[in-house]
């Protein structure tokens, strides 16, 4: 009798809720690709920020545009972004998202999107960049309000190559505004038209239920 393989669905690890160290921290088979420090709570302790790489390449589905239904099945890396807060004894998990961050796959012929970790006035900003000849930019600010991570302000830049045809839509949810700028990327400050309107949206976006980049449609065919 021959027996059929069917392909095991790739599980994600559960992070340790607490370590004494940050070795201690990473899960077998994954890699630290960045990291930043700072405080993220308030308390004046050095926290820290981890973004994690599988060691290789799984088949994953991965969402475009509207997450419950247009999903892409693609061979890659995963990725997770990991939040540990100082403890006495250590680091304490704060946060896990397993979709966020962008895989090494995800930028188009610019190669791997992600740009860069850090954190500034008790925030995380993640950026990232891709495309072809249109290119994109994005980054996220996340703060820790409540208990949760609050997505507080965005920026998201899609500009020409060559000509330096460009829109920069700067988003504030802490002061619900959203500002357009119109013009060239090479001549910013010069020849670029700006608008500000009210940024209306029913309740702000969190690492818990911002599954990727492009998935939340802020208004209407306006994507981050």
């Amino acid at each position: 009798m021959t027996n059929l393989g069917f392909a095991q669905k790739f599980n994600f690890p559960k992070l340790i809720a607490q370590g004494d160290k940050l070795s201690n921290l990473i899960p077998k088979n994954w890699k630290v690709i960045d990291s930043a420090k700072g405080d993220l709570n308030l308390d004046n302790e050095q926290d820290i920020v981890l973004i994690l790489e599988h060691n290789t390449a799984i088949e994953e589905d991965r969402a475009y545009g509207n997450y419950e239904i247009e999903l892409i099945t693609e061979t890659q890396k995963p990725r997770i972004l990991a939040i540990y807060f100082k403890a006495k004894n250590g680091f304490k998990l704060a946060a896990q998202n397993n979709d966020f961050v962008l895989r090494s796959e995800e930028g188009g012929t610019m190669g791997d999107p992600f740009k860069g970790l850090r954190i500034e006035h008790n925030k995380i900003t993640l950026s990232f960049e891709g495309g072809n000849d249109w290119r994109w930019k994005l980054n996220y600010e996340f703060e820790y309000q409540q208990k949760q991570w609050n997505l507080v302000a965005a920026n998201n830049v899609y500009y020409h190559k060559d000509s330096g045809e460009m829109v920069d839509k700067q988003y504030d949810f802490i002061d619900r505004t959203i500002k357009t700028v119109v013009g060239s990327i090479f001549k910013r400050n010069i020849s670029n038209s700006t608008e500000e309107d009210i940024l209306v949206f029913t309740q702000p976006r969190t690492l818990n239920d911002f599954k990727k980049p492009w998935t939340w449609e802020v208004t209407k065919d306006n994507y981050l």
